[in-house]
């Protein structure tokens, strides 16, 4: 397989599960899968209100904080303020989940894994970087803020804009800001 670069201007905003906004799907596998039937999903999200997540059974998710003033996230009764933008907090997509905007609207960013299927592991790296994922695992590049430029291809990343490298494949990243790496690992079995 080779890399692939996935364009956040080549994206259309969904509807989320419940309605109550909407997400660009950055990148699914399998392709073209749905919400119901997803080994791994990222995508970014504005967020313009508070309320319910969407429950998600067997589903572990990693949100991390891009744009704007934060939130509160009540995790099945725990409080976790995210207030501080880059800074990758996981948990069970099939807790009860409440999100409280902070003071207005924001934009994060998500990463959902079938937990019988996969692992993931967001991290982030504002300099040069070098990714060489391992058998098992894809890695997602995706711009946060800023932007980079995948060494080897000269291919120039604007903000969103990702790079899909899967297990084997390995990049070498110059970064201006801020960028998300997702590991992306089967489980075995999985």
């Amino acid at each position: 397989m080779a890399v692939e670069i996935l364009r956040a201007d080549d994206r259309a905003p969904t509807p989320w599960k419940n309605g109550g906004g909407l997400t660009s799907e950055v990148a699914v596998h399998p392709r073209d899968a749905g919400t119901d039937d997803f080994d791994w999903r990222i995508s970014v999200a504005d967020v313009a209100s508070a309320g319910p997540f969407s429950a998600f059974p067997g589903v572990d998710r990693i949100i991390t904080l891009i744009d704007g003033p934060g939130m509160v996230l009540t995790v099945d009764g725990a409080e976790h303020r995210m207030d501080a933008p880059y800074e990758p907090f996981p948990f069970p997509g099939d807790a009860v989940t409440e999100c409280e905007l902070l003071d207005g609207p924001i934009v994060d960013f998500n990463v959902m894994v079938r937990r019988a299927r996969m692992t993931a592991e967001v991290r982030v790296a504002r300099s040069a970087t070098e990714v060489r994922p391992t058998a098992g695992t894809d890695v997602l590049a995706v711009v946060l803020d800023g932007s980079a430029v995948l060494r080897q291809n000269s291919v120039r990343l604007g903000r969103l804009d990702a790079v899909l490298l899967p297990e084997g494949v390995g990049g070498d990243f110059a970064v201006k800001g801020v960028l998300a790496l997702v590991d992306l690992v089967r489980r075995s079995g999985g």
